[in-house]
C-alpha cells in the first residue's frame, strides 16, 4: 500500500474501433478483431473508473474509438454515438486524440464539430484546426494532447495545402501503387494510415514545454502514434517523430508519452528519462479479457494499473 494517497489518477485506454459487425481480421488475415464485443469492454472499463476512490480526475482515450468498417456502412454517425453515451457516463471529462479510423470515418472539419474535439478545453495559441491542446488537472501538472495526423492525406480535401504537403511527403518515401503499403521501403512508416506534426504545432508544443519548464511542471503527452522507435514497431511510428522527441528532450519537463495504433502496445524509457507507453488495443482483446489501466500520479512517479493485456508499471520521475 501507498503511504500517501496519489495527487490524482486518471484513466487509459486505446483503439476501440467500434463497428457493429460480425468479428473479422486484421489486414493480414491472421489478427482477430471483435468488432461488436469492444463496446462491451469499453462498458467493462467505464464501470471500473466509475467505482474508483478517490474518483479519477479525467479519461484519456487516445483514438481509433470507432473502427473504420463503419464508413463503408453508413454507420459512422451511429457508431460514435454509441462510444461516447458509454464513455458519457463518466462523471469525469474524457480527453480523445484522433486515429486513423477516426479519419477514415469523417473529415478533419466534421471531426472538429464534434465531441472528439477538445475545444472546450482547447488553450489559447492552439494551433487553427488542429486536435492539439493542453490542461492542468492539479497543481505544478499538465496534460498535452497532440495531433498526430496534423500532416496527413486523411480526412481532408485533396485541394487543400496541406493535404497537397502531406501527399509529397508520403510519395517522396514511399513510391509502392498502394500507400498504405510498407513493403520495400528505408522507412516503412511512410504509409497513408500514419501521419506526421506540422511545424506549427511543433512550434506551440514547444512553447507550451517551456512554460512547463519555467513553472517547474510535470508533463504527460498523449497521442495516437508512438514517436520512440523502442514503444513501437518500425511501421506504427509517426511520420516525423524525431521531431517531436527533439521538441521533448529539450526540455526537462515531460515525464510520459502515451500512445496507441500498435495493437500490441509497447514500452520503452529513453535516454532523457522519459517514460513512452504504447497501449494494447480493445479491439483485439478476447472477450473474456480486456485493455485499460488506471494511472495514480504521486510527487515521484506514476503508477500504471492495467487490466486485461495492460501490464502494471511502475515509472518514477
Amino acid at each position: 500500500m501507498e503511504a500517501a494517497p496519489p495527487l490524482f489518477s486518471f484513466g487509459v485506454i486505446t483503439d476501440i474501433q467500434y463497428a457493429d459487425a460480425e468479428d473479422g481480421y486484421d489486414f493480414e488475415g491472421c489478427r482477430r478483431r471483435y468488432y461488436r464485443q469492444s463496446l462491451q469492454l469499453l462498458r467493462d472499463a467505464v464501470e471500473a473508473w466509475a467505482a474508483e476512490k478517490p474518483p479519477l480526475a479525467f479519461v484519456l482515450q487516445l483514438g481509433d474509438s470507432i473502427d473504420g468498417l463503419n464508413a463503408g456502412g453508413g454507420t459512422a454517425e451511429a457508431a460514435l454515438e454509441r462510444v461516447l453515451e458509454v464513455l458519457g457516463r463518466l462523471p469525469v471529462p474524457v480527453h480523445h486524440a484522433w486515429g486513423n479510423h477516426e479519419l477514415y470515418n469523417f473529415s478533419r472539419a466534421r471531426l472538429l464539430r464534434s465531441s472528439l474535439h477538445g475545444s472546450a478545453a482547447a488553450s489559447a495559441g492552439t494551433p487553427a484546426a488542429c486536435q492539439a491542446y493542453h490542461f492542468s488537472p492539479a497543481a505544478r501538472f499538465r496534460v498535452v494532447v497532440l495531433d498526430a495526423y496534423d500532416l496527413s492525406i486523411l480526412g481532408r480535401e485533396p485541394g487543400s495545402p496541406r493535404y497537397q504537403e502531406s501527399l509529397r511527403l508520403l510519395r517522396e518515401k514511399n513510391p509502392n501503387d498502394n500507400l498504405n503499403n510498407p513493403e520495400g521501403l528505408e522507412e516503412p512508416r511512410f504509409v497513408e494510415f500514419n501521419g506526421g506534426f506540422s511545424q506549427a504545432q511543433l512550434d506551440w508544443f514547444n512553447e507550451v514545454l517551456k512554460f512547463s519548464d519555467e513553472n517547474q511542471e510535470k508533463v504527460v503527452v498523449m497521442g495516437h502514434l508512438p514517436i520512440h522507435p523502442e514503444a513501437s514497431n518500425a511501421v506504427c511510428l509517426a511520420w516525423n517523430y524525431e521531431d517531436a522527441l527533439s521538441v521533448i528532450h529539450s526540455h526537462q519537463c515531460v515525464v510520459c508519452f502515451l500512445a496507441g495504433h500498435l495493437h500490441d502496445g509497447g514500452y520503452c524509457l529513453d535516454s532523457h528519462g522519459v517514460h513512452h507507453v504504447t497501449l494494447a488495443a480493445i479491439i483485439e482483446t478476447p472477450p473474456e479479457s480486456n485493455a485499460f489501466g488506471t494511472i495514480y500520479v504521486y510527487e515521484d512517479k506514476m503508477i500504471l494499473r492495467g487490466r486485461g493485456r495492460i501490464s502494471d508499471r511502475i515509472m518514477t520521475f
